[in-house]
């Protein structure tokens, strides 16, 4: 099988596409879409987000310490690309893509209503790392839609129809292939 050389660059792809919400304390509230975003930790449940300084969000998340992050769904797709383009400097994007702002139980920066899942986040570290700043956060509340729970209490996401990013291109995902461990139980064998 060939393989070609190319010059280093992130080919870490298809990455989890979240609105993150924001405010500054003048109450000034924005929403970025962003892809350099994950999972850090989990105990204690720590997330990251990578903005460049020159976006109009980046001074409330440095201002304030807090942001929240918001999953993305198909339904969500142009408002998910809209923020992403356009500048919170010129447009209330709440407004433009009809999305609910709802307040946060522990920070400043708004939920957005019609995600399946808010995670409201506390900043405990900046990295200046180049063309991004990386922003390592605590979650300190979690919101789940109770229209994505199942019988059980158990969220299932692939309801919401998640979205996913790569090479400019926004997927479809959510489609069930197994669960963790399968491969191991199905063919008897423990790792």
């Amino acid at each position: 099988m060939a393989k070609q050389i190319w010059k280093p660059g992130n080919m870490l792809y298809p990455l989890p596409v979240v609105m993150v919400s924001v405010a500054d304390r003048s109450g000034h509230q924005n929403i970025i879409t962003v892809a350099w975003t994950g999972t850090i930790c989990s105990d204690p449940p720590m997330v990251s987000v990578s903005v460049r300084p020159e976006r109009y969000s980046y001074h409330m998340i440095e201002e304030t310490g807090e942001f929240v992050i918001n999953l993305t769904t198909e339904s969500l797709v142009r408002a998910v690309d809209y923020c992403g383009v356009k500048s919170g400097r010129d447009i209330d994007k709440f407004q433009e893509c009809g999305l609910t702002a709802l307040p946060a139980d522990g920070v400043g920066a708004p939920l957005i209503g019609e995600s399946p899942v808010n995670m409201e986040c506390v900043v405990t570290e900046e990295k200046v790392l180049g063309s991004h700043t990386m922003f390592l956060a605590r979650v300190r509340t979690v919101h789940a839609d109770e229209r994505y729970l199942d019988e059980k209490g158990r969220f299932c996401l692939e309801k919401a129809k998640p979205i996913v990013y790569s090479h400019g291109q926004y997927l479809a995902t959510g489609r069930i292939l197994g669960t963790f461990g399968y491969s191991v139980r199905k063919n008897g064998r423990k790792s």
